[in-house]
Order: C-alpha cells, then structure tokens, then sequence
C-alpha cells in the first residue's frame, strides 16, 4: 500500500471512533457512509475519494470536535483538508472537499426546502460559516470548475448521518483512492 493511502487508512483508525460533533454517527462512519452513497449514484473514483476524505480535515489535527452546538462549528476543515489533499491526489478530489462548506450555504440559499432538512448540528455550523449566500458569493460559487461536485458530495455528506447503518470497510475504498493517486 502506498504511504499517503496507509496515512489515510491509519488516521481513520486512530481517530475515526471520535464523534461526529453530536451527530449519531462517528468520523468513520460519516466517511464510509458518503463514500459509499457516491458509488451507489456511480460516481467516478475522483468524487468516491472526495467524499470518503471530506472531513477529514477534523481528524488531521489533535483538537476534536466541540461536543454541542454552543461552541463556534467553523472549524475550518475544509481548507485543512484541501491544502493536504490537492497535492496529493490534485484538484479534481481536492476541490469538492474545499468546496463542500460554501455548498451547503449554496443550497440553503438557492433551494429553502434544503435549510428545514439540515440537522440541528449542520444547521449552526451553516450559520456559524457564514449563512446565505450573497449575489457576489453565488457567482463565485457557481463560477467554480468543481462546483457541481461539491454540491453532489454535500448532498451525500448530509446523507450520511445514519446510525449503525451497514457500509464496506475503508479499505474496500483503497481502489478509488489508488486510481486517483495515479492520474494526479
């Protein structure tokens, strides 16, 4: 195995039991569930290795998650993420992931409907991240290359909090992330 796909399959099982904020799930279960939701729709091995490492911006630092919804939830990890992943695996996994926060406040800004849905957790980190969108920062989202990407990977990403729902182990996901790792 490769040194940054064992660094990935090692950093979700030293961190991966760790909650998700207060959501029912964990780190790994997130992961796992948002992976494997990309490939029910088909998705390329790009976005399947986007949304297995979304969030992994939480676990590549010490500091865990704040355990309730008092606490600011912009954490930033979204960048954390995209600056250790675009040089590894390059934009077309990179940028979802980066793009991943902006395509929340995206779709709670351009489809009402989305707001109501998000869990009381992502709904205060939606706020905390910003809130709605502007004219200026819908432009500049839409004019993203991977925008529509993020916005497919957010949908799975909200998706994803299912508790003891049944997914394939991490390492069933090593094909992807090997196929990604080639074509950066």
């Amino acid at each position: 195995m490769n040194g940054v796909i064992e660094t990935i399959v090692r950093t979700f099982s030293d961190r991966g039991s760790e909650a998700y904020g207060i959501e029912c799930v964990t780190q790994l279960e997130h992961a796992l569930q948002s992976a494997q939701l990309a490939m029910n729709e088909c998705a390329g091995d790009a976005l399947v290795a986007a949304a297995l490492l979304h969030d992994i911006g939480h676990i590549l630092d010490t500091e865990e998650l704040p355990k309730d919804c008092d606490a600011n939830l912009d954490d930033r990890h979204e960048e954390r993420a995209y600056d250790w992943l675009v040089g590894i695996f390059g934009r077309e996994v990179a940028d979802p992931v980066r793009l991943h926060v902006p395509a929340k406040r995206y779709l709670c800004t351009v489809e009402p409907e989305y707001e109501k849905a998000l869990t009381p957790t992502s709904h205060k980190s939606y706020l905390d991240q910003g809130g709605p969108m502007t004219e200026a920062e819908l432009a500049q989202f839409r004019a993203e290359p991977n925008c529509e990407a993020a916005v497919r990977l957010r949908r799975w990403d909200d998706a994803a909090k299912v508790a003891g729902k049944a997914t394939p182990h991490i390492e069933a996901f090593v094909p992807q992330l090997w196929a990604v790792l080639e074509d950066a």
